[in-house]
């Protein structure tokens, strides 16, 4: 990946722009009363922990957090397994390719020519097997089993990879619910849409790039899911759009914290309280970068709407229901093919067809 292919070159609007302000703080939320509760304190502080993320997901829809509980080995032994596997030939990585019928396992930026990431990357899920729709077409309700690609080498990573993600789908919920209760709702309003969850964490292996203002590692979206995770390294190159003034930010990286941000199922759910918001990552022409993200996506038959708790006739619902799982398929599809129509995004379910 050291040479830029002209075909991955971004258009020019699309490029990283040099009035990016560079390393501004987004919130930093200290979780320590959940590891460690205080009992003479403990419902003054949960009341302060609640309003900070109702802040936090309010005016910012990213967040950081630290004391969360997730054990620095079991993040150590994922980043040192996932940089032996990236170190492989690109013939071995591709054993475990990710495809359409599957997508699940290894991928490059060449796998998907629509895609301009500068990145590798290996994704597995959290719950295996998991089902998912086989089409996207609402006709066809058939289901097909997805199930996680393991290569041989090295033989640690499986085992890192489980227990990560036992540990981060741990805070997940710890973060789902304080987010429930910041809405005004009870802490487990949210949890069942995850019984059969749909969730899956990616390892990004971004490699130095020779040409950093030409390509993107990851291109400006939004996050489709519920919440997304992310260890990043001391690296750093995750850009937010600021939603005050729409301005680009870099947001700089805290050791052992985990950056935080909602998607678009929130942005349903809570009936556009809280609002997604775009973000990309940038290269470096100098350095590796490695980041984990864990995608919270709920079970494949969640109808995503807003709560009814927060929908009255003063506040009408602002999107109709759309089925997760035939959504999440919509999606995949697209990633994988060049199609001529734009992707599904959750706009196309607004009542009033405009986004928040």
């Amino acid at each position: 990946m050291g040479e830029v292919d002209p075909s991955f070159i971004l258009p020019i609007e699309h490029r990283p722009q040099h009035s990016t302000l560079e390393a501004e703080a987004i919130p930093l939320i200290d979780l320590s009363i959940l590891i460690s509760p205080n009992p003479n304190s403990v419902d003054r502080l949960m009341e302060s922990l609640i309003a900070d993320i109702g802040d936090a997901c309010k005016n910012w829809g990213f967040f950081q957090v630290i004391n969360h509980g997730v054990p620095l080995e079991s993040r150590r032994n994922l980043e040192i397994a996932g940089a032996k596997f990236f170190g492989l030939s690109e013939e071995e990585k591709k054993r475990v390719s990710k495809d359409e019928v599957n997508p699940v396992g290894y991928y490059n930026r060449e796998h998907t020519k629509n895609v301009r990431d500068w990145k590798e990357v290996f994704d597995f899920l959290v719950q295996s097997p998991t089902l998912i729709p086989v089409s996207h077409e609402p006709d066809d309700k058939s289901l097909k089993e997805l199930s996680n690609r393991w290569p041989e080498n090295p033989p640690e990573l499986r085992e890192a990879c489980e227990i990560y993600a036992g540990e981060v789908q741990k805070l997940a919920y710890k973060l789902l619910e304080l987010i429930s209760m910041s809405l005004g709702l009870q802490a487990k309003r949210l949890n069942g849409f995850f019984k059969h969850q749909t969730t899956y964490v990616r390892l990004n292996h971004y490699s130095p790039c020779p040409t950093p203002d030409l390509v993107l590692g990851v291109g400006r979206h939004k996050d489709s899911g519920a919440l997304t995770i992310v260890a990043q390294d001391d690296v750093g190159g995750l850009e937010v759009k600021r939603k005050t003034d729409g301005e680009w930010f870099r947001v700089k990286p805290t050791p052992n914290a985990y950056v935080v941000n909602i998607g678009d199922i929130i942005q349903v759910w809570s009936n556009e309280k809280y609002e997604s918001v775009e973000h990309r990552a940038v290269v470096n022409s100098e350095r590796d970068r490695f980041t984990i993200p864990f995608f919270l996506h709920p079970a494949h038959y969640t109808m995503v709407e807003p709560l009814e708790e927060l929908t009255d006739k003063q506040h009408p619902a602002k999107y109709k229901a759309y089925n997760w799982g035939k959504f999440y398929a919509a999606r995949k599809r697209g990633n994988f093919r060049k199609l001529e129509v734009e992707n599904i995004q959750i706009s196309h379910f607004r009542v009033s067809g405009k986004s928040g």
